[in-house]
């Protein structure tokens, strides 16, 4: 059996100048990282001669199929024919956090699903590699309006500056930091769920056909990522971290009329009130997890103005998509 656990991420600046439409113009950069929740693919053979079906596949459903061409997982079926994989194969998918939540699951699940077939196969790929395969699967065979950051985050892991040049060209430069810089920034951040879950390529697709109305909001987002990467960097306070934050969601803000949600400003503004410096909504926006800086000394003022949101525990910094059993 192989088992492939592959992290969730959370996206500090930059997010939405990983579209290629963006950045083959402009370039683009992101300042993200891989968080400790993840997910995890399971595969073994079995002898289809025994069965009544060649491929089984279990997620939130269970499918047996008789072939690949069968399968109604788009993404399952659209993986298992770019490794050629046709039968005698049994997937099962589990995960951490759910989908459609701001955290990148999408784009972890076709790297997790990619690095777990490859090692099926007994091939070796580069975190390089499998980054470009999980775009050129969402992008062109699944044909999704997707960024490129969330598959790099998925499988480097890490807490990473990526740099874009083109689809196929793209620097990851780990953020050099200290294990106590780290712990710092991860103790003053808290993660809530919205309670809403929303489709992140339907906001992605109308920021795709009206880039060139939202191309000043993009320009000042990507100038907020080298100034976080300074900061993050050097030895002043991290409290300037979560102004920038505050500052990267009023201009994400401007990307899409359904970036926000009334019930999201309402939950934003209870929790800077109750004393968080700033904080975003992560993914595409619309819905999914909010993720706020506060000061120690606020943050159990925060929780209780929040009380009636989930809050998700979390540690950055963690491993990039590795198989963890074969």
């Amino acid at each position: 059996m192989i088992i492939c656990q592959t992290p969730l991420r959370v996206s500090f600046f930059g997010g939405g100048t990983d579209l290629p439409e963006y950045f083959e113009q402009h370039g683009g950069a992101v300042l993200g990282s891989a968080i400790d929740k993840f997910i995890y693919h399971s595969v073994t053979r079995f002898p289809s001669e025994l069965f009544e079906h060649s491929v089984r596949l279990a997620y939130s459903k269970v499918e047996h199929v008789r072939c690949v061409d069968d399968i109604e997982h788009k993404p399952f079926r659209e993986i298992l024919k770019f490794v050629g994989i046709e039968k005698d194969i049994e997937i099962s998918l589990a995960a951490d956090l759910p989908a459609f939540s701001g955290l990148g699951s999408s784009s972890s699940f076709t790297v997790g699903a990619l690095n777990a077939l490859n090692a099926y196969k007994g091939k070796f790929v580069t975190r390089y590699e499998l980054a470009r395969m999980a775009i050129h699967i969402e992008r062109d065979r699944l044909g999704e309006a997707v960024g490129c950051q969330d598959q790099i985050f998925a499988a480097f892991g890490g807490i990473n500056l990526v740099e874009f040049i083109s689809r196929d060209n793209f620097i990851v430069n780990r953020v050099v930091i200290s294990a106590q810089r780290i712990q710092e920034l991860n103790d003053s951040l808290l993660l809530f769920f919205t309670g809403v879950k929303r489709r992140a390529c339907d906001i992605e697709r109308r920021k795709i056909n009206n880039i060139d109305q939202i191309r000043g909001s993009l320009l000042n987002i990507h100038r907020l990522v080298e100034k976080a990467h300074v900061l993050l960097t050097g030895n002043v306070s991290l409290t300037g971290f979560g102004e920038l934050l505050d500052e990267t969601w009023r201009q994400k803000r401007e990307l899409d009329s359904a970036m926000s949600q009334p019930q999201v400003e309402l939950m934003y503004e209870r929790a800077k009130t109750a004393g968080a410096i700033g904080g975003k909504l992560l993914g595409a926006g619309g819905g999914g997890f909010m993720l706020f800086f506060v000061p120690a000394d606020c943050q159990a003022k925060v929780r209780h103005a929040l009380a009636d949101y989930y809050e998700v525990p979390f540690r950055l910094n963690a491993p990039g998509s590795s198989i963890i059993h074969s």
